[in-house]
């Protein structure tokens, strides 16, 4: 009994060292594949009849493997804005191109540290393996909704649409006009001011707001009010706002707004300084200043000087870039000079990343040891933040598997001694009946 324990604790040695060094080797193997996580074999010994004193049977020695998903490799630069790498804790939800191509979700969803991604010719952001990166969509207009957290369901393949122009329709006016103090006195002639400025419309056409301002003479000193018409171009020359506006006179703010009253159209917003315009098929944030603050209009004894300006808006464009920032928003860069957000990527979390299960391509899905997952924004919460431009090398110490596999080639051996050892003894114990 005693001698056949032995030989079953050198089998049992020989395994669990193959065991380990098949995680050696492929640790080796992997030592530069980009968020690659080291694999660790341990052992453990087993006991058999324990409690006995008269006689020791060798129990010999188990082995368990697993992936220490939890260690953060070094970052290195790249050129290619959508390499992409987790700085930290955290992990990026992929999916698989073949799960796009088939269609519409649910997408099977892992979980990735790093990739290199690019667009292929339908502009999805993928990597070589067929890993396609996720992220929640933006609106129209680069704003983002409120995605729910423990869900990935609102979560879609990233996709740039970089053959495809888009519109990028004016939404802000400045009106900056100087309009003459002495046109507001009793005498003056009554006459009227004009001004335009030019803006972008919904189709990337060039249209044009129009301004009328009238005075209002008094009988006797100064009002210092006007009245202004606008006309929108796009609306066919209607008039879309009416509005009176009167300039304070005090020592201390002297030339400034001090009301702006609506005739006709929408209110104005005291705390912005601006007047929301319907113009055709949207709005216009029309900026004349903030009450009793210089900037904006004024009423100055000086001529009539027009400074109006759109502050955003541009011809139609086209995408010629993505970069992703620090919160994890991903920026389409436009040839006219204006960028804005297309997609948010989250950072997912687990309590216990080394309860993920590992898949091939350096991926990672939830089970029931790793916890439910959490979708945090980049750099909030316990997670890092997503780099661009980078990406995660492998965790393995070469130095130190190599000292491994020194350790455990002669464990190997030694165990393999014990064998032949055993096989000797139970030689000599069959010549006895000979």
């Amino acid at each position: 009994m005693t001698i056949s324990s032995s030989m079953n604790a050198g089998v049992a040695g020989l395994s669990a060292n193959a065991n380990k060094l098949a995680t050696i080797s492929d640790n080796i193997a992997n030592s530069s594949t980009y968020g690659y996580k080291t694999a660790q074999a341990d052992f453990y010994s087993v006991v058999v009849n324990g409690a006995s004193t008269s006689s020791y049977s060798a129990g010999g020695v188990r082995s368990t493997s697993m992936r220490l998903i939890d260690q953060h490799g070094p970052l290195i630069g790249t050129v290619n804005a959508t390499d992409l790498a987790v700085d930290g804790r955290g992990f990026m939800a992929v999916t698989t191109i073949d799960a796009v191509h088939r269609g519409a979700g649910p997408y099977p969803v892992s979980l990735a540290t790093t990739g290199s991604f690019s667009a292929d010719a339908d502009g999805i952001l993928r990597n070589s393996t067929g890993q396609v990166l996720m992220g929640w969509p933006a609106n129209p207009d680069g704003s983002l909704g409120n995605f729910p957290r423990d869900s990935m369901a609102a979560m879609q393949p990233v996709k740039l649409d970089q053959n495809q122009y888009v519109a990028n329709p004016t939404t802000a006016v400045q009106l900056g006009a100087n309009l003459p103090a002495t046109s507001t006195q009793a005498g003056a002639d009554g006459a009227t001011f004009e001004m335009s400025t030019q803006y972008t419309g919904n189709l990337g056409t060039q249209e044009t707001l129009h301004y009328v301002f009238t005075p209002s003479v008094p009988a006797t000193g100064a009002s210092n009010t006007w009245d202004v018409a606008i006309t929108d171009s796009a609306s066919g020359g209607a008039t879309i706002g009416e509005y009176t506006l009167t300039f304070g006179d005090t020592q201390s703010g002297g030339g400034n707004l001090a009301s702006v009253t609506t005739v006709s159209g929408n209110d104005y917003d005291p705390t912005t300084g601006s007047i929301p315009l319907n113009i055709s098929n949207g709005s216009i944030a029309l900026n004349v200043g903030t009450i009793g603050q210089p900037g904006g209009m004024t009423q100055l004894s000086e001529s009539f000087a027009p400074i109006g300006k759109a502050t955003n808006g541009t011809p139609v464009a086209r995408l010629v870039s993505v970069a992703i920032d620090d919160n994890g928003y991903l920026h389409a860069n436009y040839d006219q000079g204006f960028d804005k957000i297309i997609y948010q990527i989250p950072v997912v979390d687990v309590p216990n990343p080394d309860g993920l299960m590992a898949q091939s391509n350096q991926t990672y899905s939830v089970s029931a040891a790793s916890g439910p997952y959490y979708l945090w924004n980049s750099g909030d919460g316990p997670t890092g933040k997503l780099v661009g431009n980078s990406l995660e090398q492998s965790t393995t110490d070469i130095t130190a598997e190599l000292t491994n596999l020194i350790t455990t080639q002669r464990a190997y051996s030694s165990n393999v001694k014990v064998i032949q050892t055993v096989d000797e003894m139970l030689q000599e114990t069959t010549n006895l009946k000979r």
